[in-house]
């Protein structure tokens, strides 16, 4: 949050004990895992995200990586930026606050890649974020209408082509177990114990922004 408001109400830290990070602390945090922070890939969760405060710097990170390595072409540097941005998930109680993250996280994808809010590419992380930044608790892992949780994962194949699959949150969280190295199923690919509830034909941008 720009004005570092940590706190909405007093009545929203009792119902609810909402108190946000601020950025330093935030930015602290993320250097621990700065390697992380800044591979386009990588996939980040925060299972209460507010406005974002967190993924947010993420998303910052992402994006610099991206328009650092591919300066030299507009194409891959489109698709690599709405890869960070799909590579980042948010659950969050709060409808106002699923909004805002949303925004937070749209905006700077359009301010950092300096494009139009009408763009065909912003409209394409719109629909993205529509779906990785969910209304929910994630200790229940419950969506707001009481259903599981479902998060897409996404995949850039190249040449300007993305896969969707959709898996619960609960899968994901034990698939995460069973990656372990020491775990029993280590050695057995993620297709052998595990299948998305949906896939998705390969889309484009175009396709995302339609």
């Amino acid at each position: 949050m720009s004005d570092e408001r940590l706190v909405k109400s007093r009545q929203r830290v009792a119902d609810h004990g909402e108190v946000f990070t601020p950025r330093w602390l935030v930015d602290d945090m993320l250097d621990l895992v700065k390697d992380e922070t800044e591979r386009i890939d990588s996939r980040f969760l925060e299972p209460a995200c507010g406005s974002g405060n967190f993924l947010v710097p993420v998303l910052e990170r992402k994006l610099a990586v991206a328009k650092a390595r591919y300066a030299r072409s507009e194409f891959e540097l489109r698709h690599q930026a709405l890869l960070g941005l799909m590579c980042i998930y948010g659950i969050e109680l709060l409808a106002d606050n699923v909004e805002e993250c949303r925004e937070n996280l749209e905006g700077t994808f359009t301010r950092v890649l300096k494009l139009a809010p009408t763009s065909e590419l912003v409209r394409a992380a719109r629909a993205v974020l529509a779906v990785n930044i969910v209304q929910g608790d994630a200790l229940a892992m419950t969506d707001a209408a009481g259903g599981p949780i479902v998060f897409a994962e996404w995949g850039y194949l190249g040449r300007g082509k993305f896969q969707r699959s959709d898996f619960t949150f609960e899968n994901l969280t034990q698939r995460a177990q069973y990656q372990a190295a020491d775990s029993l199923f280590a050695a057995f690919e993620d297709d052998d114990l595990f299948t998305p509830v949906k896939s998705y034909p390969q889309m484009t941008v175009k396709e995302l922004a339609a």
